[in-house]
């Protein structure tokens, strides 16, 4: 039975790629009561080590923070007191386990698995509580997955997250197995969600110039995916989470699609309005030369040193037959049970944008049957007809866009986030410095301070699982 309401872990399907002849929702109708004690360690059998220290990697992104380091030195210490050393051991040597974390709370829930508040178990009780490094841990019950026929998700979540290095995607620190629970220790975002955030502003919706901020940092993401060949398939504002920072970061892959990724180097026109409609249209500019025109006489040369030059690198030929997603964000293709690629991402895009500027999705109706039939039949409207500033009219014309019915001229379906990057409601924001500007929202200090406080403190918990 489908659900009226909007949850942070709706999800709608189970994967199926080019061999699928039928939608089907995603069902919870089995429940186990499955119970872990993570400090109950003489009930577990020893777990088995997925990596070992020799073989991390470390993130270049991440690999000076205090969180890598104290993880680093934690692997070190383990392997040296076992006995293994640099050369490490059996199966490739010692790595961490569910016994050197400690369990703070629970901090978030999705369809296959929990999240928890942690730390690492070995930090010095009268260190500063400032200085503790917090991770988030997701637990899944392996008994539950094959149950609900989800493993395979799981395992694509998983694949993910050993493949990302991106400071707006999240930083895999550490997997393990204990019993029948798979394990992954990640980034901790101390912010919340932006669906949580967006509630607490004014009218519950954000200023242009916030939204503008996070569907920056929400595009450089989605490009960096798109570009190994994942095609994220669940935007929403309550799977980007806010840094301790106050910068962005996806989380939540079990829903998405893996896939080849198309390289290229392509040349556009300067003098083109492909990315830019006449009611905005940007006047075109000389191109930059350090040699002097006289110097190029050969016509094809004058031709490529008047065009702009795009990385692309888009899954366009990846298809999927699967039913997946949130409903307020489908794409019409999807709702309408035909097969989709990269285009339903650039329309959640637009679907993100809306609700963060407007403070509501624009095809949202009193059942999700509705909202599905809304997405696929009704036009897209505004709450009012005129706009206040050029900037909103700008942001209309992104929206509309990205929100074009036909996959096929769906703006970003073609050369992806290239195109996108030149919108004029992008103008003035330079994204390969985005991580350098200031957000439009810090969390507080306290937040990280609060969870310290609620430690175990050594009494033994146990926790429900699905």
């Amino acid at each position: 039975m489908l659900e009226v309401a909007r949850d942070p872990s709706e999800g709608l399907g189970e994967e199926s790629v080019n061999n699928s002849s039928e939608s089907s929702m995603s069902s919870d109708s089995g429940t186990s009561f499955s119970r872990l004690s993570f400090d109950t360690t003489e009930l577990l059998p020893p777990p088995r080590a997925l990596y070992s220290p020799e073989s991390l990697v470390l993130k270049p992104h991440r690999s000076s923070e205090s969180s890598w380091r104290a993880i680093r030195s934690m692997e070190l210490k383990r392997s040296s007191s076992e006995g293994y050393g640099t050369a490490g051991g059996v199966n490739g040597g010692s790595g961490l386990s569910f016994r050197d974390f400690s369990l703070i709370r629970q901090i978030g829930g999705g369809d296959i698995g929990k999240v928890y508040l942690c730390r690492l178990r070995n930090e010095d009780v009268e260190e500063e509580e400032e200085e503790r490094c917090f991770y988030a841990m997701k637990v899944v019950d392996r008994e539950v997955l094959v149950m609900k026929k989800k493993t395979q998700r799981a395992a694509t979540e998983k694949k993910i997250l050993n493949m990302l290095d991106h400071p707006f995607l999240p930083s895999l620190y550490a997997q393990f197995e204990a019993s029948h629970f798979s394990c992954v220790v990640m980034e901790y975002c101390s912010g919340g969600d932006l669906h949580s955030l967006r509630h607490k502003q004014p009218r519950k919706r954000f200023s242009l110039s916030a939204a503008r901020f996070y569907a920056a940092e929400v595009l450089v993401a989605l490009e960096y995916l798109h570009m190994l060949g994942i095609i994220y398939r669940d935007l929403k504002p309550e799977n980007v989470l806010v840094r301790l920072d106050g910068h962005i970061m996806l989380t939540d892959f079990d829903l998405s699609l893996c896939s080849d990724a198309i390289a290229a180097v392509q040349s556009q026109p300067l003098s083109s309005s492909s990315s830019s409609p006449d009611l905005i249209r940007r006047p075109p500019s000389k191109p930059f030369s350090c040699l002097p025109s006289h110097l190029f006489k050969s016509k094809k040369i004058q031709t490529l040193s008047v065009a702009k030059r795009l990385f692309v690198a888009e899954p366009v030929t990846a298809r999927s037959c699967s039913f997946v997603g949130t409903h307020e964000y489908v794409a019409p293709e999807v709702a309408s049970g035909y097969s989709h690629g990269n285009a339903v991402d650039w329309w959640a895009l637009g679907i993100f944008i809306y609700e963060m500027i407007y403070g509501c999705t624009p095809f949202a109706g009193a059942s999700n049957e509705a909202t599905l039939r809304s997405i696929v039949k009704m036009p897209l409207r505004f709450p009012t007809v005129s706009t206040n500033s050029s900037r909103e009219t700008q942001a209309r014309d992104l929206i509309s866009r990205l929100l074009d019915k036909d996959p096929e001229s769906r703006f970003g379906s073609k050369r992806g986030a290239a195109d996108i990057k030149t919108h004029p409601f992008f103008n003035g924001l330079n994204f390969a410095l985005i991580r350098s500007t200031p957000p439009p929202v810090i969390p507080k200090q306290q937040m990280t301070k609060t969870a310290s406080s609620r430690q175990f403190n050594g009494v033994t918990t146990s926790f429900d699982f699905f």
